[in-house]
């Protein structure tokens, strides 16, 4: 096999570079005389997370496609902690990126599974705070492109980033209580009525009974021109009012030349 290298990272004052093979081992040289220092051994994968601390030149934190997530010191070139990322019932999650926090105290990762793992000193009280799983209702909704190659959401044509904020759910779909609704950048402010999301039972095409999320107003049976599904009705009816909104908005702004282009926009 051609050795390659998958990722390169210097140390906090420069003195070390850092490099990931594919053999999987991570090599130590001296950034001023290329002099190779330490072989890292211990991951069984190709690695492609190489982070500095933030202010010790010691230390370097590697992760991988293996689930391994290593702690070193690259003066000595020796491990000083070591976390497998395995999953109950799933083998183990191959970790895709890693952070360190600012204070060097602590350092988050995400994984294949979509974890996020957050490590450091003292307790984890206070993220026991926040549920276990938090997922936005529009994670896995369709999306499209317009003539202009613009991505669009395929229901309401609008451009993802002008959707009304979406609901927490947990993996299975279920809302989240109203006070972490309000963690939602734009529901901050929301009104109590518009943060209490409830499931709705729908019919798929091939008649499987399906949960969904949906707003506390729900679309009355008998109005004429009824969505199929609740959930896209109610995404329908807060779009609207948001493009109220910025119409009038606009409306009441001092007109004037516009200079370039907008994203494109379908009714």
């Amino acid at each position: 096999m051609k050795p390659k290298v998958t990722m390169i990272a210097w140390n906090q004052n420069d003195n070390y570079v850092v490099t990931a093979v594919n053999n999987h081992l991570l090599k130590v040289w001296n950034s001023s005389t290329g002099q190779l220092l330490h072989d890292l051994v211990g991951h069984a994968d190709e690695v492609f997370v190489l982070e500095t601390h933030p202010f010790d030149c010691r230390i370097m934190l590697s992760a991988g496609h293996d689930g391994n997530i290593f702690i070193w010191d690259i003066t000595k070139g020796t491990k000083t902690k070591h976390y497998f990322n395995m999953i109950e019932g799933q083998g183990h999650g191959a970790v895709f990126d890693c952070k360190f926090s600012p204070d060097g105290q602590h350092f988050a990762c995400t994984d294949s599974h979509g974890h996020l793992l957050i490590f450091g000193f003292g307790c984890s009280r206070p993220y026991e705070k926040i549920p276990d799983q938090m997922f936005f209702h529009t994670d896995y909704r369709p999306l499209i492109r317009d003539s202009n190659n613009y991505v669009l959401d395929e229901q309401t044509q609008q451009a993802p980033h002008l959707m009304p904020p979406p609901f927490l759910v947990d993996v299975d779909g279920n809302p989240h209580p109203t006070k972490y609704q309000r963690l939602v950048p734009g529901r901050e402010n929301c009104a109590d009525e518009h943060l209490i999301p409830q499931l709705g039972y729908v019919a798929t095409s091939d008649g499987e009974v399906v949960e969904q999320v949906i707003g506390q107003q729900t679309v009355d049976q008998d109005e004429p021109g009824l969505e199929p599904s609740i959930l896209d009705g109610m995404i329908r009816q807060l779009q609207l009012e948001q493009d109220q909104r910025t119409a009038a908005e606009q409306e009441s702004a001092p007109s004037g030349p516009q200079n370039g282009e907008g994203t494109p926009r379908r009714g």
